[in-house]
């Protein structure tokens, strides 16, 4: 299935690109003028159903798409037809923001879940690199994060056990969420991610992660039904995570 492309007025667009406003104003102040730059950059809103491409590996994109609904992926399909996800998106997050620079797709964009999406032609970012240089190093640190993300991700998956990872990408995820104002760790979360595609992200068999579900209900760190996720001891899942959110980067400060 295709995606629709859907006209908005300006207005419309600020409303949708609020969660990435409450993202970027948590580390650093923005100007009024810096926010109608970044609403006069959007081009398109798209929708994609769950389960379809936002972009593939190998294209060339000329826009980049920032979440403005939804919850989606980065992921990389190996040879034998196995699938890696590398990251999770939700609303208020460029997905391709590198895209801009360097231009060919190393992976993969797909949704979770039904998503608005609002593209931003790489032409008007240029512009706005051209013109304000504290938005363009704004932009840069999105990218920053990325990248923190990352390395946090790679050391779940090198060195914590099964039960560690889940609880440490569930502390992100619900940290993530307060940031852009969807929630905080007290509330219950929609989170459209199935037991294999959780497997796909922690690097473990669907056996593996049902048997950790299992071992978390049971020990009343969480409820899960369907796509449902509600924390039940907060302290404690951040300890068995070891989560710290200092990669994060959550402190406001000039940047």
């Amino acid at each position: 299935m295709g995606h629709i492309r859907q006209s908005e007025s300006l207005l419309t667009v600020a409303d949708e690109i609020d969660a990435f406003f409450n993202k970027l104003e948590r580390r650093d102040a923005l100007s009024s003028e810096e926010r109608e730059a970044l609403i006069a950059a959007a081009g398109a809103i798209e929708v994609f159903p769950a389960g379809a491409d936002l972009v593939r590996e190998g294209d060339r994109p000329d826009r980049s798409m920032l979440v403005a609904q939804g919850f989606t992926t980065r992921y990389r399909l190996l040879a034998d037809g196995t699938r890696q996800i590398t990251a999770i998106h939700l609303p208020g997050d460029f997905v391709d923001l590198h895209s801009f620079l360097l231009k060919t797709m190393d992976h993969s964009v797909g949704a979770l879940s039904s998503c608005r999406i609002v593209t931003f032609p790489h032409a008007n970012l240029k512009l706005i690199t051209e013109r304000y240089p504290h938005l363009t190093r704004m932009l840069w640190l999105m990218t920053l994060l990325d990248s923190a993300m990352h390395r946090e991700w790679i050391v779940a998956m090198g060195r914590r056990s099964a039960l560690e990872r889940l609880a440490h990408l569930l502390c992100e995820i619900f940290t993530r969420m307060s940031v852009v104002g969807l929630g905080d760790r007290n509330s219950e979360l929609i989170l459209p991610i199935n037991q294999t595609e959780l497997g796909d992200a922690l690097g473990l068999s669907t056996v593996h992660v049902n048997r950790t579900l299992q071992q978390m209900r049971a020990g009343r760190l969480i409820s899960w039904t369907g796509q449902s996720v509600h924390i039940l001891d907060w302290d404690r899942l951040v300890t068995i995570a070891e989560f710290d959110d200092g990669y994060l980067h959550l402190d406001a400060e000039p940047r």
